[in-house]
């Protein structure tokens, strides 16, 4: 953003140059060649009353000839005086020695009529560009004769180029100013908003405890004013949900307690008929203390933001845990597990206990679970039954238990899809090659 704030600044800039320097330029050119040509036609002017007398009465055009020579030396102009026939008397550059007629040359021969000729053109002899001015020499009404002055342009034309350049330097200097100002002006707009960005972003990844900055531009302020607020109604709406969770858990798990050990004591008591009945009982306040457990493991999980963790160190700390229940129930299991990704540790512990848990309950005695992986992805593979491709797919969604003959809460996987999603993960099911199921966590590594 700060860039495309600059360019647009600095193209303002170059825009509002660009109309000041060009028209600058063109004025400039033209004074200066309307300057030459006044100053030169004055000078023939000058020069043409001079020589009425010489011309006139054909007299020896030597002191002429000197103030010519003269001026020539001083301006650098070339000066040619002509009689009425258009053959030169004076001409302070002759190309070649002897006299010389004029009397084909246009300026001339408009002069040689009274009217006075001014333009610019290329002299093959000089090989630049030169300014022309001839003016008639005249006695009342009768022209005796015509003086030319040529100007090579080549001094305007230095000026008018330094002139240029000298808008260039300033134009230069403008934008190496413009560009200061502008990358100043850029930073305080973008800069609170790339820190509005990075809070938005922590926000997003469930630290609700950020805050933006009310800094910058007055619509930046008020912009992350308002987020403030949101975040902060946020923060203690999912406040209010912990505390009814914890509420809940309470007010559930309590009385379930209670009627599980009411309906043990009962079975202890009861004869062998009533405690038949009884066992269904039994079985189902365990699945609904499950699916109690199943929920708030739900409501619960937390969002606070990813850290680095050694996969083997968890991993190894989690088969540790579950290697009492897997000999009990004569599985093996197994871990080759390295590299280390961004994830909450109690989350992706919680996630790997879940699928450890449905791996060994579908596992048959002597078969093996194994715990592979790196570079975050970790992979959970069992021997068991395994599942459709139409069952996997649907294993994440919750209370879907496979059918009528699914066991558990139906929460399980969905529990470990959610813990997983909220450090940016993914989790899919596999077929294990020669059956079973692979349970495949990919994790963020930066």
């Amino acid at each position: 953003m700060t860039r495309r704030l600059l360019f647009s600044y600095l193209g303002l800039a170059l825009l509002v140059l660009l109309v000041l320097e060009i028209p600058l330029g063109i004025v400039n050119a033209r004074n200066e060649s309307s300057d030459l040509k006044t100053k030169v036609e004055r000078d023939a002017s000058f020069l043409a009353a001079y020589s009425e007398d010489t011309l006139e009465n054909h007299s020896n055009p030597r002191a002429l000839g000197v103030a010519a020579a003269d001026y020539s030396a001083k301006t650098g102009g070339r000066v040619v005086i002509v009689k009425r026939s258009g053959v030169a008397i004076i001409d302070t550059n002759p190309p070649a020695p002897g006299s010389r007629t004029f009397a084909t040359r246009p300026e001339i021969r408009a002069a040689l009529r009274g009217g006075v000729s001014t333009g610019i053109r290329y002299s093959k002899t000089l090989h630049e560009r030169v300014l022309y001015v001839a003016v008639p020499a005249s006695s009342g009404t009768r022209v005796t004769g015509a003086v030319r002055i040529t100007y090579p342009t080549s001094s305007v034309d230095s000026r008018i180029l330094r002139y240029r350049l000298m808008l260039l330097a300033i134009g230069g200097l403008v934008l190496v100013a413009a560009t200061l100002v502008g990358l100043r002006f850029a930073r305080w707009v973008s800069a609170p908003l790339a820190r509005l960005e990075t809070v938005t972003a922590e926000a997003g990844a469930g630290d609700l405890t950020t805050r933006a900055k009310e800094e910058g531009p007055p619509e930046v302020r008020s912009l992350a004013a308002a987020f403030n607020h949101m975040i902060s109604e946020l923060e203690q709406l999912v406040r209010s949900q912990e505390e009814f969770v914890a509420d809940a858990s309470h007010q559930l798990r309590t009385p379930l307690t209670a009627l599980r050990l009411r309906l043990e004591n009962l079975g202890g008591e009861a004869s062998d008929s009533v405690r038949i009945d009884l066992e269904p009982a039994l079985e189902e306040v365990e699945r609904l203390s499950r699916l109690v457990a199943g929920l708030l493991a739900l409501a619960r999980a937390e969002v606070s933001s990813p850290e680095r963790v050694d996969l083997a160190k968890l991993v190894d700390g989690r088969i540790d845990a579950w290697s009492a229940l897997a000999a009990e129930r004569e599985v093996k299991l197994e871990a080759n597990v390295s590299g280390v990704a961004l994830a909450g540790p109690d989350r992706l512990a919680q996630a790997l206990e879940n699928l450890l848990s449905n791996a060994l309950a579908v596992s048959p005695p002597g078969a093996t679970v194994t715990v592979s992986g790196a570079h975050g992805e970790l992979h959970v593979t069992d021997q068991g039954p395994g599942m459709s491709a139409v069952g996997r797919e649907r294993a994440f969604d919750r209370f879907w238990r496979g059918g009528e003959s699914g066991t558990g809460s139906g929460l399980g996987l969905a529990i470990v899809k959610r813990l997983i999603e909220i450090d940016g993960g993914k989790v899919e099911l596999r077929a294990a090659p020669g059956g079973g199921l692979d349970a495949v966590i990919r994790l963020r590594t930066t």
